[in-house]
This record gives structure tokens, C-alpha cells and sequence, in this order.
């Protein structure tokens, strides 16, 4: 008997001893593995080991396997004395001899975001190697959040479908997989009118959903006393197509159908926020939405569409691809719009021999037309001949306020289904099915999802729109759960609720990888230790780009070093154009100010830039700045040098800038007239710089600059106090305490505005109305006049706002 410890493991665990010993003896079991036990320099030496057979086990062992349960006994002695003691029993194995799953199987995935997405289909597919499709299907539907980013993966083999998720997570569009983003809005099911039947259409839904089959046989006994010699079931099991052609038939099964699909929407979790149907859909939109009961509502459409049989033969309906208003032009007296489905496309009723005419002209003027399979024209003046007969077939009809809020495709707008009389039923069948109304209606309403419960999609087209999702249930010909199943995940990654549990009934539980988090570190990376520079002769530079200064022993030289890179500046990167990261010319004025303070001269005078300083994206680059000694007028030359630094070592310096350095400002000394001054601080009638402020505007729209804090600019513009112009103070924390923030890409602490410079002699005005040199009257608002700012409008480079707006007569357009 192996003795072991979970102290050992988590330290002393008080009243969870017991718990957590039962956990560690559970896992070991799982992975059969004896766990050793820690920390154990020598078995305890008041302990006779050598009577009886325990020993302590202080490495990991295989359990054994002798064909015996594995077990474990767990002790947790409590400090009172109360003890409490467990044996442990691994279950038996169980032998997996469920039948192979024929059929298709969903895999469902969410996430916060695309990339994490992408990672857990990665993750997922190295991980289902043998496992079962339907059971890993069923262990992603069960117990896991479900999230705004979805993707659902549709299958028959585990290889395939693991294939596919690595196509997905490598950003290859594939087939078998739906993804998307959820979004808001209700989901509204669509019924269509007669054209969505099939031979053998739901006959495999008949075999396979319970829900489906339950309502198909309400459905059958609630039409049962009205059928004429056919019976629903057997029309949709035989598919006997003679009897499909009958419009007394195609309609009462087409309603069966598609109150049926609708049931088994809403048994997979989705519920309608709103019905709508088109014209003979709207007595299964009542239906559903509960306006009618389900045996008025098999009166209504089975002795409506036996009435319509006195129509057969007199009329049909023609298809055109055309605006209302250009189609109502071409009618003649027997005909009449019919169906309004969107701004083009048009449904047109009447007598035969005038609709021939009417395609001819179609035909004759480049109009889409065609004929639509039915021998009968509703919504035209010839169902004035049903109204009696109607009228009393249905009046004893109940209709009642529904539970669900139905849309009416006869006035466009919403209607209370208590209602829906006969006299409302014959409406329907006489007046224009106005459908891109209610359609407007939906949309106006926020609705974004649209399900067409029908065998075969006949609306999606006048559905389909930027932002809206519609779906249809079945297709024609194609396996009608692998359709409904991928119009299920239609719907579930736009957003809506789905119950996926009868989709992946009978897996088990299985071992998956869990969330694939992105993690982002919040904390500062923790800087390069920084060496006592004073130990090696090195003065210590308090600088964020530099970091020790030298003052050379045979003259009055000095030199300041420092080390940059994208990791110990990460702000930089926000200068940077094109990918590339660039120093900014600010950042060059601050080394030049910085080395002035060294030595004495805190001016700067005439910096000249050389080249360009790049980052590049891994390793380190060598600043050094040199100051040489003063001249006959005080000014001491600067310059600055950097070299990437090489593995081998081998510096290639570049000289990259170089200025003068000053023991005094020039506009310290000028007199207050003079234009070497600059004005005053903050300028007159300006606001603080807002958050999405300089940074950002600049950034928009350019390649490579993006401001990593936008706040920064507005922060230090508006502690910019210093009492000489030009020159802003630092911001300062508390007790006045000098605050050392990074310089940004576009702010160096102690760079002042461009001084205003007279123009060039000679140089000529670009006036808009000549060519000429400026004149008197034009000079006043002239970017080249010789007059100092202050006094007249100052160019964009001035810091200052003009003083005086000039007039528009005035006002010149100088390139300066």
C-alpha cells in the first residue's frame, strides 16, 4: 500500500482536506498515475516502515493494472478529533457500441472576438483526433457561454469537419462552415404563397423529427373532414404529382407543411417576435400566431382553394421585373396587380387572352416577364364572383388577438388577428398582396431576421438586403436536415437563441479544449535593469532617451549615450509612415535641450537634420550626442549620432542632427516689438485640444500613425505655463514635483513655435484675380507681407490667430 499526502501538494488545507485529498486520488485514477508525494528528504523515522506493506511513495509510479478496480483510500484528521475516512472505486470501463451516426452534426464555437475564435477552432481541431462527432457536438452545445462571435461547423466525419476548422481558423473561406457576428433585431417567420411545393418535399422530416410528425398528423385530422377524396399524409409520403397540380390540394398540403415547419422552428429554440404572410401564407401566418385555431384555420384554406377551382381555366398570373408604376401602364381592363414584392418585381392578374397580350409587349420592350404555373387569376376582378359563396362557407370562423404580432400583406401594417372574418378572407383572395409594405413595416420596426417556413425559398430574394438575414427551411431536392440545419446556423450566428440539444441527442460527454482567451498585459513591462553608471566614471542623465553623460578630460567636450527600441519606447511607434518607425524631428530638439542643460546652454539655435533615424522592428539602437566647446560667441556645436547595434558589435554610427547650443534665447533679449519675440501663451481665443484631438486627426487616414494616447496632447497643451513665451513648462505632480513624461511623436516639452521670418526681396504675390506683386491694398491679409505677426492675419505656421479678419477683396492666396 503506497502512502502519500496532499499537504505536500497545497499546504495545510483546514476543512478542505478531505475535499482536495479526493480530488488528487480522483485525478490519479483518471490518469493512472500514483502521485508522489513532495518535499520528502526521508521517511519519518517514528514510523516502524519495515511492519506491514506501506511505503511512502515519493515518486511517480504507472498504476498498476492486475485487472482489479483501481482504489484509494483518503484520511482527513480533524484537530478535535473527528476523522473522516473514504474509499475510492474507479468505474467500471464502459464499451462504446452505439451505432455510427448517419447523418449530418453540428459543432458549435463562440467567442469574444475573431481572433479568439479563430484560436479555438484551431485548438478544437487538434484535439478531436477519435473522438466522435456527435459526441463533441454535444459537448459544445451543453455547458458552454455562448458568445457574440459564432461559427458552426456541419458534418458527417470527424477528419473532415477537423479539417474544415483549421481551413476556418487559418482565414480560408469553406464550405460546411457558417460564421458571423450576433446582432439585435427579432426574428419574423415568413409563410409564402402556392409555388415552394415538391415532389417528396418533408418526407424525410416525416421519418426523423418527432415535432414535425406530431403536427403534420393535427394537421391531417384537421383537414381530414374537408379533403376530397386525398389524404395529406399520403400525398406528401407517395408524392403523387397529379394530385400537387390541383390548387384544392397543393394549397391545404402547402399550409400543413408549413404550419409544421414552423412548430419545429420554434421546438429548436426559435421563437417569433412577428408572422407575416403572402397572400394564401397569411392563413398559416394566423395560425401560428394564434389569431386562428387550427381547425378554422384548415376550413379557411381548404374550402377557399376548392372554391377557387370555378376559376380554373378563365385566367393565370405573369412575373415581371418592373416598378409598379411602369407595370400599371400596360394594364388593360382585365388585369390588375396582383403581388407587389419589392420596388421591381411585380405579380400582374387576368384573363388569359390579356395577359398574351401583355407579354407580347414585354417581350416587344425589353421587360422580364414570364408565366407563372397556375391556370386561375387571383387578386383580379374575376374573385368577385366567389364573394357570397365565400363569405358563407367561412362565417363561422372564430378568429381571436393572437399571441404573436402578425403584420397584414393586405393593408401593410399591423393588424389585431380577432379581425379576420370571412369578409377579411375574401379580401385576401381579391385585393393586391401589397408584401414589400409589411416588409417595410418589419423592417422599420428593427426586425433583422427573416425565416421562410416553406418546403423551398421563394421570398428571400425580396428579403435580402444590407444588415438583414433571411433564410429559407428546405430546399428542392437537397437532404432536408442538412438544409435545416444550416439555415439553423444561419440564424444562431446572427444572433438568435437555438437550442441545439435534439440535434446532438445520444453523444456524451467529452474532453475539449477550453476557452482560447486573448490575453493582453496590462501592466508596464518591467524595464532593462539599469547599471549604477556612476560606478564606471558615467554621470547619470535623468532622461527617457538618455541615460549617462561623460565630460571628456583634455578640452571642455562632453558626451551624452542612450539606447532606444520599439520594446523600451513603445511610443514611437506611433511615428511611424509606411511601417516604418521614425524618430520624430521633436525628439531630435529634445536631445539638442537636453545636452544644452548638461553644459549650461539651454537654447537651441539652427538644428539641421541630417537623416532619418528608423527603428527597426527587432533590436536596439546607440545614441550618442556630443557637444564640442564654446566658440568666439558662446555657441557650442551639437551633434547627433546613432549605430544598430550588430551581434558582433561593430558600431556603423550615421550623424543624423546638429544644431548650436546657446547660454540665452534670442527672444529673451529682443525688444517687445521685435518679431524674433514670440507672443504670449497660451494664444488668444484658442480651446484645449480635445482627446481624439491633434494625434488622431493627423493619424486619420495615413498609412502607419496611429496614436497610442490620444489624451497626451490636450494633458500637456494645457499646462503649458512657462513665463517665457514659447517655452511650456513640464506638467508637475504633487508638491511641484517635475513630472518626466516620454516626449510624444508630436510634442517635445520645450519646443517653441517656428519663428516668423521676413520674406524673401523680390518675391511675388499669387494674388486670385492677377499675377502681380502684392499691393497696398492686398498686403494687409498677404502671407508675404513684410509686416510681423500680431498686426496682421499670420499664415498657418504663425502660432498666433490674426488679430483682425481681412476682407474677402483683400485676402490672398499665396503658396508661403
Amino acid at each position: 500500500m503506497w502512502l502519500g499526502s496532499v499537504k505536500s501538494n497545497i499546504g495545510h488545507t483546514q476543512a478542505a482536506a478531505g475535499v482536495a485529498g479526493i480530488i488528487k486520488m480522483v485525478q490519479a485514477m483518471r490518469h493512472g498515475v500514483l502521485p508522489r508525494t513532495l518535499h520528502v528528504d526521508e521517511p519519518s523515522e517514528h514510523v516502524d516502515w519495515s511492519a506491514g506493506r506501506v511505503r511512502l511513495l515519493t515518486e511517480n509510479a504507472p498504476w498498476p493494472e492486475d485487472g482489479r478496480p483501481r482504489r484509494a483510500g483518503v484520511s482527513s484528521f480533524g484537530y478535535s478529533g473527528t476523522n473522516a475516512h473514504v474509499i475510492l472505486e474507479s468505474a467500471p470501463a464502459v464499451e462504446d457500441d452505439r451505432p455510427a451516426v448517419d447523418g449530418v452534426v453540428p459543432w458549435v464555437l463562440s467567442a469574444r472576438s475573431e481572433a479568439a475564435l479563430a484560436e479555438q477552432a484551431e485548438r478544437l481541431a487538434g484535439a478531436v483526433d477519435g473522438l466522435r462527432p456527435l459526441d463533441v457536438g454535444f459537448s459544445l452545445a451543453h455547458g458552454r457561454a455562448v458568445l457574440e462571435h459564432r461559427a458552426v461547423v456541419l458534418g458527417r466525419d470527424g477528419d473532415d469537419m477537423a479539417g474544415r476548422l483549421r481551413d476556418f481558423a487559418s482565414g480560408r473561406p469553406v464550405a460546411g462552415v457558417v460564421n458571423g457576428r450576433a446582432g439585435s433585431g427579432g426574428v419574423v417567420f415568413v409563410f409564402p404563397g402556392q409555388g415552394s411545393q415538391w415532389v417528396g418535399m418533408a418526407r424525410e422530416l416525416l421519418d426523423h423529427s418527432s415535432v414535425f410528425a406530431q403536427r403534420m398528423d393535427e394537421c391531417a385530422a384537421a383537414l381530414r373532414s374537408h379533403a376530397d377524396g386525398w389524404s395529406l399524409l399520403d400525398v406528401v409520403r407517395e408524392g403523387d404529382e397529379a394530385l400537387l397540380r390541383r390548387v384544392d390540394v397543393v394549397q391545404p398540403v402547402l399550409f400543413a407543411v408549413m404550419v409544421s415547419l414552423a412548430e419545429l422552428w420554434q421546438s429548436l429554440g426559435v421563437r417569433p417576435s412577428a408572422v407575416v404572410g403572402h397572400s394564401q401564407g397569411e392563413i398559416a401566418a394566423a395560425c401560428v400566431a394564434g389569431g386562428l385555431s387550427l381547425e378554422d384555420a384548415a376550413r379557411v384554406v381548404a374550402l377557399r382553394s376548392r372554391a377557387l377551382l370555378r376559376l380554373a381555366g378563365r385566367g393565370g398570373m405573369v412575373s415581371v421585373l418592373a416598378p409598379p408604376e411602369q407595370v400599371t401602364g400596360r394594364l388593360t381592363g382585365g388585369l390588375q396587380i396582383a403581388v407587389v414584392n419589392g420596388p421591381e418585381q411585380v405579380v400582374v392578374s387576368g384573363v388569359s387572352d390579356e395577359l398574351d397580350a401583355f407579354l407580347a409587349g414585354c417581350e416587344a420592350d425589353g421587360v422580364q416577364a414570364r408565366r407563372v404555373a397556375v391556370d386561375y387569376a387571383s387578386h383580379s376582378p374575376q374573385v368577385e364572383d366567389l364573394r357570397t359563396e365565400l363569405l358563407d362557407l367561412l362565417g363561422d370562423i372564430e378568429p381571436r388577438s393572437g399571441r404573436i404580432p402578425m403584420v397584414s400583406t393586405v393593408t401593410g401594417e399591423p393588424i389585431d388577428t380577432a379581425e379576420m372574418d370571412a369578409a377579411y378572407w375574401f379580401t385576401n383572395l381579391r385585393e393586391t398582396v401589397r408584401f414589400d409594405a409589411a416588409l417595410r413595416h418589419l423592417l422599420d420596426t428593427g426586425h433583422r431576421t427573416f425565416v421562410e417556413a416553406s418546403p423551398h425559398p421563394v421570398l428571400t430574394g425580396a428579403l435580402a438586403r444590407p444588415g438583414v438575414v433571411a433564410v429559407g427551411t428546405l430546399r428542392r431536392g437537397e437532404d432536408e436536415r442538412a438544409q435545416l440545419l444550416r439555415n439553423l446556423a444561419e440564424v444562431y450566428v446572427a444572433g438568435v437563441d437555438v437550442d441545439w440539444s435534439s440535434q446532438v441527442a445520444g453523444g456524451r460527454p467529452v474532453d475539449l479544449p477550453t476557452y482560447a482567451f486573448q490575453r493582453r498585459r496590462y501592466w508596464l513591462p518591467a524595464g532593462a535593469a539599469t547599471a549604477d553608471v556612476g560606478s564606471a566614471g558615467l554621470g547619470a542623465v535623468r532622461h527617457p532617451l538618455l541615460g549617462a553623460a561623460v565630460r571628456l578630460a583634455d578640452g571642455d567636450d562632453t558626451v551624452l549615450t542612450g539606447r532606444l527600441s520599439r520594446g523600451t519606447h513603445p511610443w514611437l511607434e506611433d511615428h511611424a509612415v509606411f511601417g516604418t518607425v521614425i524618430l520624430p524631428g521633436t525628439a531630435f530638439v529634445e536631445l539638442a535641450l537636453r545636452a544644452g542643460e548638461e553644459v549650461g546652454c539651454p537654447a537651441v539655435r539652427d538644428l539641421v537634420l541630417h537623416a532619418p533615424l528608423s527603428l527597426p522592428e527587432h533590436g536596439e539602437v546607440d545614441l550618442q550626442v556630443q557637444v564640442g566647446a564654446a566658440d568666439e560667441d558662446g555657441g557650442r556645436p551639437v551633434d547627433v549620432y546613432a549605430a544598430l547595434r550588430r551581434p558582433d558589435g561593430t558600431p556603423e554610427w550615421t550623424h543624423h542632427a546638429s544644431a548650436v547650443l546657446t547660454d540665452e534665447d534670442d527672444a529673451d533679449t529682443a525688444p517687445p516689438e521685435s518679431p524674433l519675440r514670440a507672443p504670449a501663451w497660451p494664444p488668444r481665443r484658442r480651446r484645449p485640444a480635445g482627446r481624439d484631438g491633434p494625434l488622431r486627426r493627423h493619424g486619420r487616414g495615413r498609412p502607419g500613425v496611429r496614436p497610442r494616447v490620444p489624451g497626451t496632447v490636450r494633458r500637456l497643451a494645457a499646462r503649458r505655463r512657462d513665463p517665457r513665451p514659447g517655452h511650456p513648462a513640464r506638467p508637475t505632480g504633487r508638491g511641484g514635483a517635475e513630472v518626466r513624461a516620454p516626449p510624444g511623436p508630436c510634442w517635445t516639452p520645450r519646443s517653441r513655435p517656428p519663428r516668423w521670418t521676413p520674406p524673401t526681396a523680390g518675391r511675388r504675390c499669387r494674388s486670385p484675380s492677377a499675377r502681380s506683386p502684392c499691393t497696398p491694398a492686398a498686403r494687409p491679409g498677404c502671407a508675404c507681407a513684410s509686416s510681423p505677426p500680431g498686426t496682421t492675419p499670420s499664415p498657418s505656421r504663425w502660432p498666433t490667430p490674426p488679430e483682425r479678419p481681412s476682407p474677402a477683396s483683400t485676402r490672398c492666396s499665396c503658396a508661403r
